[in-house]
């Protein structure tokens, strides 16, 4: 008997998707990174224009008199004054350069670090691998207050140096994170005939695993950025940051030390505080859905749990 074969109809294959042009679907249709996403833009903003936002030069020197010492919010001064008699918006808006140039230069050079040893240890593996794992685990469980406080008066307090003394610490998680994703990728299928083939390592590291994690190291990098901010305040909060230039860790630092508090300047004191916590909570949002889009494997084990 004969079997009659029937044609099924062919269902047209809808053309790629654009990588960044998908991914910006994604994150405008989640409310928490467009959130974050919107906060940062809006920190970015001010600090870019900040000589035309700022009604006042907070670095140019200012005579303070009795009446401009601590003043309250009023119609010259929307924030009020500092202990200099300087303007507190002033200084905020000028503050967020400094916290974004160390966040996102901090980051950069951690992510860089994290990554490249994250992605030889995973790799190499056996003896390789072992070593520098066990490095970044040492890295990793030491306070990290103490090494800044140790790294910064070895290389002194200016903004390049408190910069590389955050890279220095930051990059373990990254590494780490690297180090799990390339034990994955490197099992796979056309990593495994790259090198039946004879293709050198390097080659088989830039070519096909580096574009793989790369998602992941750019998420990643996100969160670096917060961490680095808040590590840059607390510095500056403890006397540690650059003397010669303004930032919200250096305004609240100045506050407290100089009776803010006491005198009931909550002015002094807020703005900058809530700054710290605008940036961080803005980054800490956008990372983590970037890196649910990123890694899609992370939202379904949240829904499973």
């Amino acid at each position: 008997m004969a079997t009659i074969l029937t044609q099924q109809p062919v269902t047209p294959v809808p053309p790629p998707r654009s990588g960044l042009r998908d991914f910006w679907r994604q994150l405008r249709r989640n409310p928490m990174g467009m959130t974050g996403l919107i906060m940062l833009v809006t920190i970015v903003l001010i600090a870019l224009f900040a000589p035309w936002i700022a009604p006042y030069d907070p670095y140019r020197p200012v005579r303070a008199r009795i009446d401009t010492i601590y003043a309250p919010p009023g119609a010259g001064h929307l924030l009020g004054t500092d202990d200099a008699g300087k303007d507190v918006l002033s200084a905020f808006i000028y503050g967020a350069r400094v916290s974004l140039i160390v966040g996102f230069t901090a980051s950069f050079i951690a992510v860089a670090i994290g990554g490249m040893l994250g992605l030889v240890a995973g790799y190499y593996g056996g003896r390789i691998g072992g070593l520098l794992m066990r490095f970044t685990d040492i890295i990793l469980v030491i306070p990290d207050l103490p090494l800044y406080v140790v790294l910064i008066a070895l290389l002194g307090s200016n903004l390049w140096n408190i910069i590389l003394a955050i890279a220095l610490l930051s990059w373990t998680g990254t590494a780490r994170l690297v180090y799990s994703q390339v034990l994955s990728v490197k099992e796979r299928q056309f990593v495994l005939r790259a090198r039946a083939i004879g293709a050198p390592d390097l080659h088989i590291m830039r070519r096909h695993i580096l574009p793989m994690v790369l998602p992941l190291i750019l998420a990643q990098n996100a969160l670096v950025i917060a961490i680095a901010i808040l590590s840059e305040s607390t510095l500056a909060f403890l006397g540690l940051g650059d003397p010669s230039l303004i930032s919200w860790g250096t305004m609240l630092n100045l506050a407290f030390g100089r009776g803010a508090i006491s005198l009931g300047a909550w002015w002094a004191l807020l703005p900058p505080g809530l700054g710290i916590v605008w940036v961080v909570l803005g980054w800490t949002l956008l990372g983590h859905v970037v890196e649910q889009i990123v890694n899609p494997r992370l939202k379904t084990h949240h829904l499973m749990h």
